[in-house]
C-alpha cells in the first residue's frame, strides 16, 4: 500500500489505526526494516489530526520541532539534542512517557480493536519478518530514540504530504482537504509482481552492476532482457548506453570469483534443506598458514570488496565460537557437507542441534546493532572522536555510520569517561586529554568491535581530520602508524 497525493472525505478529524496496511503505506513498502519509524509517524499522525483535542489545534501556525517534542514526551524527558537514546530514557523518569512504551503498547492499545494474532500474521506475510523478529519489534520502544530521529520524521511527513515544510525547521498542519490518501491494495498477486517494460529497463541496469553479490542473477538478468526484447512496445527506446554508475569494489579474478560462486551455491543449497547441515574446508590464515574448518554456516556478507561467511563452530584457533570467513581464501575446491552424525562435528554443536538452539541469522543482527564492526563477536569498546567543526559538518554530521555513533557535547564527555572506563589510569589519562580539547569542535561516541578492521579503515580514512581519543590502544595504534607514514615523506 503506498501514499499518495488525493483528496480524502472532509472530516474534523483522522481515525487511522494502526493496520499493517496503513504501516506498509506509511513504511513506503519497506514494512521489514522501517517498521519502527512507521509506528512512529503513525503515532504523530494520531496525535496531529486524531481525537480532539489535537495538536492541530493547539500548535503555532508555524511550528517548529520543539514545539511538537513539548508535547510528545514527559516533562522528565531530556531535551538535549547531543544525549544518546540510552541516556535519555534512563534519565526520564516518568514511566508514562512515550519513550518507555513498546511498540506492542502502541499498536494493540484498546481504542484500536486490533486482533494481535491477525495483525502479527499479516504483517509478517507484508514484511518478509520471521515470528522472532517481528516479536522482537513489538518489545522495542519506537520513541526511545535521540532528538534527530523525529525530527526526521516530520521532514517525512512532510514528504508524505501530510505537514508543509514551509522554512527551515519549520511545519505547518494541512487541512482535512489536503490530507493524503491510500491507494487502494493490489489484491492479485500477478499485479503485484509484474513489471512494466519502462521499469525493467531501469531495474537491469542496477541489477548488472551487483549481479556479483548473487550469482543466479545473472540468468534473470539475462532472462529479463529477453522479455524487454519481446515485448517492450516500438514507442519504448532501448538503451544506447549507460547513463547511470555504480562503483562496488570486488578484487578477485575471475578464476577466483568462479570458486567462491560454488561455495556461495553450496551453502544456498545446503540452508534449503529442513535439517541443513555443517561444512569442512582447508582455510588460509593470514600468516599463511592452512588450517581445517569445521563450522556450521549461518549467512553470507559482502563487506569491504569480498564475501564472507558467518558460521558458528570450530574457529582457526580450535575454539567453537562464532567466526567470520573470507570466501577467497578458502582453500578447498568444494564445501565437503558433512551429516549430522560425523564424528568431526563439536558434540556441543550436536546438542545444540538437538535442543533446538542452533544460532541464526537474528542473533548476528542483533550484535551488528549493538556495536560498530563486522566482527560481532568480539568484544566491544567505547570510540571517542574528535573533529574540527567545520569538518565534521562536511563529512560527519548527518551521516549514517552506525546506530551507536552519536554527536556528544564535550560538556557531557568527563560524566561519559567516568562512567564507561573502570581502569583509573585510563580514565584519568583520557580526562587529561579531554580538558586540554577544544569545546568548539565535534565530539562523536559509539561502540565498536574491538580490533575490527572495517572500522579501522573508517578511521583512517578521515585522518588527518579525525582524532581517535578512545579506546587508547587505538589511539596509540594510530599514533604509530601517523608516525610512520610520516617518515616516507621525510626522506626527500
Amino acid at each position: 500500500m503506498t501514499w499518495k497525493r488525493g483528496l480524502l472525505k472532509v472530516t474534523q478529524t483522522l481515525t487511522l489505526q494502526p493496520t499493517t496496511e496503513v504501516l506498509q503505506g506509511l513504511a513506503t513498502g519497506q514494512l521489514g526494516t522501517r517498521l519502527l519509524r512507521a509506528v512512529r509517524l503513525w503515532v504523530l499522525l494520531d496525535r496531529l489530526y486524531g481525537q480532539q483535542p489535537n495538536w492541530s489545534e493547539s500548535l503555532p501556525n508555524k511550528f517548529h520541532y520543539r514545539d511538537v517534542r513539548d508535547r510528545l514526551f514527559a516533562l522528565t524527558h531530556g531535551k538535549s539534542d547531543a544525549s544518546t537514546a540510552q541516556e535519555l530514557t534512563a534519565q526520564c523518569s516518568d514511566r508514562r512517557c512515550i519513550c518507555h512504551r513498546t511498540t506492542r503498547e502502541l499498536i494493540f492499545a484498546p481504542q484500536w480493536n486490533l486482533s494481535e494474532s491477525v495483525w502479527e500474521s499479516e504483517t509478517q506475510y507484508q514484511s518478509g519478518l520471521s515470528a522472532q523478529e517481528l516479536d522482537e519489534l513489538l518489545e522495542n520502544r519506537p520513541f526511545a530514540t535521540v532528538h534527530r530521529s523525529i525530527r526526521d520524521d516530520l521532514k517525512q511527513l512532510a514528504h508524505l504530504g501530510w505537514l508543509k515544510h514551509v522554512h527551515r525547521g519549520k511545519f505547518e498542519c494541512v487541512s482535512p482537504e489536503q490530507w493524503p490518501q491510500l491507494a487502494p491494495v493490489v489484491n492479485s498477486e500477478e499485479e503485484q509482481t509484474l513489471l512494466n517494460p519502462s521499469q525493467i529497463r531501469q531495474l537491469l541496469p542496477i541489477l548488472e552492476s551487483v549481479s556479483f553479490v548473487q550469482p543466479n542473477l545473472e540468468i534473470i538478468i539475462e532472462k529479463l532482457w529477453e522479455n524487454l526484447a519481446s515485448n517492450a512496445p516500438p514507442t519504448l527506446a532501448m538503451p544506447d548506453e549507460d547513463r547511470i554508475f555504480i562503483h562496488l569494489d570486488y578484487i578477485l579474478s575471475a578464476a577466483t570469483q568462479d570458486r567462491v560462486d560454488t561455495y556461495q551455491e553450496q551453502l544456498e543449497r545446503l540452508w534449503q534443506t529442513p535439517s541443513s547441515g555443517v561444512v569442512r574446508f582447508d582455510y588460509n590464515l593470514a600468516d599463511g598458514d592452512t588450517v581445517a574448518i569445521v563450522t556450521y554456516p549461518v549467512c553470507l556478507h559482502y563487506v569491504r570488496r569480498a564475501k564472507y561467511l558467518s558460521a558458528y563452530g570450530l574457529d582457526p584457533d580450535g575454539v567453537l565460537n562464532w567466526h567470520n570467513y573470507r570466501l577467497d581464501r578458502i582453500a578447498s575446491d568444494r564445501l565437503t557437507i558433512l551429516p549430522w552424525g560425523d564424528p568431526q562435528i563439536p558434540r556441543k554443536l550436536k546438542l545444540l542441534r538437538r535442543t533446538g538452539e542452533l544460532p541464526n541469522a537474528a542473533t548476528i543482527r542483533r550484535e551488528l546493532s549493538v556495536a560498530w564492526g563486522f566482527n560481532f563477536y568480539l568484544p566491544r569498546q567505547l570510540l571517542l572522536m574528535r573533529f574540527p567543526r567545520a569538518f565534521a559538518r562536511r563529512y560527519v554530521d548527518d551521516t549514517l555510520r552506525h546506530q551507536t555513533f552519536e554527536a556528544i557535547a564535550h560538556s557531557q564527555l568527563p560524566e561519559l569517561i567516568r562512567r564507561e572506563l573502570k581502569d583509573p589510569g585510563e580514565r584519568e589519562r583520557t580526562l587529561q586529554l579531554i580538558d586540554r580539547r577544544s569545546p568548539k569542535d565535534a565530539y562523536y561516541r559509539a561502540w565498536i568491535r574491538e580490533g575490527d578492521i572495517n572500522v579501522l579503515m573508517r578511521l583512517r580514512d578521515w585522518r588527518p581530520n579525525g582524532e581517535v581519543i578512545l579506546p587508547l590502544s587505538l589511539r596509540e595504534q594510530m599514533a604509530r602508524e601517523a608516525r610512520q607514514e610520516l617518515t616516507y615523506y621525510q626522506q626527500d
